[in-house]
């Protein structure tokens, strides 16, 4: 069962926020990466896209803590299928945001190859489905069209769940605020800063590389 859903979207310091909230016992956190790491487990987040019934309690079981896509595209879902789980929207300066977005997963989804290795397309088409569709309707946004969408998600958060139950939290802020959320101590180790565009990139370049290797082990294999 969940305690913590995190709504804020990607690139607002989600790893930063998993690692505080497993450091704060509320942990293991599901995050992006999560997906990434079990591939399998895509397919029930494409048929959450799709519209079609899933068992949030399966996907989350073993889980206290959920942050990040592609959980935060699915956040009118969650927090009414957990009431009683507190609920933090990570957030950070707009423009920053955005650039942050195009450096990643913008860039990332552009430039996929045209064939990947059938191990990888369910992730590949989760991205796309979950986040590119569900979030942003289906394409890479120009600027205006980015922050409109950032700007209405944090609205509409803040207009449907009850301030007591919402912490709209800036990661720059440290353990102040989150810890008197969650009511615990504040740990004597610093806030973790975790770096999320270096990890993803290296991360989407493991990726690539795999797919590659693969892609070029099928051609070898086609033409002996």
């Amino acid at each position: 069962m969940l305690d913590i859903i995190g709504v804020g979207f990607g690139r607002t310091g989600t790893l930063s926020l998993k690692s505080a909230l497993e450091q704060l016992g509320f942990g293991p956190c599901h995050h992006g990466d999560e997906v990434i790491a079990h591939r399998e487990t895509a397919v029930d987040w494409i048929q959450a896209a799709d519209g079609r019934p899933v068992d949030w309690d399966a996907i989350y079981d073993g889980y206290r803590s959920t942050v990040d896509w592609p959980g935060a595209r699915f956040w009118r879902e969650l927090t009414a299928h957990f009431p009683e789980a507190k609920v933090i929207l990570t957030f950070r300066d707009p423009e920053q945001w955005y650039e942050s977005m195009c450096n990643t997963v913008f860039r990332a989804i552009s430039n996929v190859p045209a064939q990947v290795p059938p191990e990888v397309l369910p992730l590949i088409t989760m991205i796309r489905r979950v986040t590119m569709d569900g979030v942003f309707g289906g394409e890479v946004p120009d600027r205006e069209t980015a922050l409109r969408i950032f700007a209405e998600h944090i609205e509409a958060v803040r207009a449907q769940i009850p301030g007591d139950r919402l912490l709209i939290f800036d990661v720059a802020e440290g353990w102040g605020p989150l810890c008197a959320f969650l009511d615990v101590p504040v740990p004597a180790t610093p806030f973790p800063r975790a770096n999320d565009q270096d990890f993803f990139t290296t991360t989407h370049q493991t990726r690539l590389a795999t797919a590659a290797l693969a892609a070029a082990a099928g051609d070898e294999a086609s033409k002996s």
